[in-house]
């Protein structure tokens, strides 16, 4: 689909230059966050080491189909940037492109409150007034650090990277050194003990399905380098760095989880308070396992908001160049800021800190709620990959996709719709009440382009997303679900 051009002349400044090693720390930077962290109590809620070893091998050949799929449309389509949003828009036009480019935007931002959440609630157990990061001191403290990092960020995207790039390093070593030390003080009696799951009720699928989410929440960012590709200095770096990026990640993710059911029995991790990481490690090595773990979290997250608040802006920002977003977001400053995009992200993050306060617990509905808000972005991305394989298309580089690249999109088709089915009808509803109030951005781009505002099939699309939204408030209200 041709993309509209804009009426109004461009006066942003050339987009800043990136190599392969630092869209790597981009990929890496936006995974390694605060998910590591809580995956040890997370598996153990719902399965033992069975469960686990199948759940990593779904998620880690799941996630990197998607990975190859990023890959592959970097290479086949390197007219598209903003990868997520530019390939629902091109496959399936331009409304579902904007709910694509929307619900990416939204999931970074209320995953970028699971991150002020979990450096609350680490700080809480010295300082108990921040409890587990959902009193209303530790709102006013994230709200504080969530409104100085958006001032860093508007000094320029090529320092803002610098900074992730040295971050990302400093963040990897605690969870490599984890993983290390819970090998040397691994226990065969207690991993065998934890082997069957047999403390929890329900068949191993669903002890398995239990588990989707989390590993959804901690893979969000493989696409990072795709999102981020007009920076890239050269195009096959963004395939690149998406595949090195995810397979780096996965080994480190799969090894804490499997370790930890090795150090204590799994009923006694699933009752650990976040991040459960410290707390395995100070059952193995005393107190100052569990300082370290704390002082390596503070930094892991603070560089993945970062790395996410940096690529939501450019969805915001790239949507808005594409006239799917009104005009005032795609504004950038001298430094290649998108300033407009950055304060609504900000803003956004600002609010749903304030929401899931009010939530049963904040951490994992904010985890949760990333995960679903992600999954139509990434299923659609997967569908295009498919669509583009199934047909000839002369804006395809190289002509038709090969067999290989078709069997890799199909496989990252279904797994993003198991995804959706693992969620569960509560978050699909909640994701529909944030997806249909966005529509108002959508009416405002097509306004100020004196266009139609709705055809019919994206009246179709409108009208099941506004009932999917009051279906999930009436819902919330008569206490049918509950945050």
């Amino acid at each position: 689909m041709e993309q509209q051009a804009s009426t109004e002349p461009q006066t942003s400044p050339p987009p800043a230059k990136l190599a392969l090693f630092t869209l790597t720390t981009m990929v890496i930077g936006s995974m390694v966050g605060a998910g590591v962290f809580s995956l040890p109590s997370r598996f153990a809620e719902q399965t033992g080491v069975a469960g686990a070893l199948i759940a990593w091998a779904i998620a880690g050949t799941g996630m990197l189909m998607l990975a190859l799929v990023f890959q592959s449309l970097a290479v086949r389509r390197p007219d598209l940037d903003a990868g997520v949003y530019a390939y629902a828009k091109a496959g399936f036009g331009e409304y579902v492109g904007f709910f694509s480019a929307f619900g990416y935007w939204a999931s970074s931002c209320v995953g970028n409150v699971t991150y002020w959440v979990l450096i609350m609630s680490t700080v809480g157990t010295i300082w108990s007034s921040l409890g587990e990061g959902d009193t209303a001191l530790a709102v006013i403290l994230s709200s504080v650090g969530l409104w100085a990092f958006f001032l860093m960020i508007r000094r320029g995207v090529k320092e803002a990277a610098a900074i992730n790039r040295i971050v990302t390093v400093a963040k990897v070593v605690p969870i490599i050194i984890f993983v290390i030390l819970a090998l040397v003080f691994f226990d065969p009696s207690v991993f065998v003990e934890n082997w069957g799951g047999a403390d929890y009720a329900g068949s191993l699928f669903s002890q398995v399905k239990g588990t989707m989410l989390a590993t959804v929440f901690v893979f969000l960012g493989v696409e990072g380098a795709s999102v981020y590709s007009r920076h890239a200095k050269r195009r096959e770096d963004v395939g690149r760095a998406t595949v090195l990026g995810f397979l780096s990640v996965f080994a480190i993710f799969a090894s804490v989880v499997i370790v930890s059911y090795g150090i204590m029995p799994m009923s006694e991790i699933a009752e650990l308070r976040q991040p459960s990481m410290a707390g395995v490690l100070e059952d193995a090595v005393g107190s100052w396992g569990k300082v370290f773990i704390s002082v390596g979290l503070i930094v892991s997250v603070l560089g993945a908001y970062l790395a996410w608040t940096l690529m939501a802006a450019e969805v915001l920002f790239v949507a808005a160049k594409d006239d799917d977003m009104p005009r005032f977001l795609r504004r950038a400053s001298p430094a290649d800021v998108p300033v407009p995009a950055l304060l609504m992200t900000t803003i956004l993050t600002q609010v749903v800190l304030v929401v899931t306060a009010f939530s049963d617990d904040a951490f994992n509905f904010a985890l949760d709620l990333t995960s679903a808000l992600s999954l139509i972005p990434y299923l659609l991305a997967a569908a295009f990959a498919a669509k583009i394989g199934m047909r000839a298309d002369p804006l395809t580089a190289g002509g038709r996709t090969s067999n290989r690249e078709l069997t890799i999109a199909w496989v990252a088709v279904i797994y993003t719709a198991f995804l959706l089915y693992a969620a569960g009808l509560k978050f699909v509803l909640v994701s529909l009440i944030f997806y249909a109030p966005a529509t108002i951005l959508f009416v405002m781009a097509r306004r100020e382009q004196g266009r139609r505002l709705f055809s019919p099939r994206e009246l179709v699309i409108l009208a099941v997303s506004v009932i999917g939204a009051a279906i999930g408030i009436v819902a919330l209200a008569a206490g049918w679900i509950s945050l």
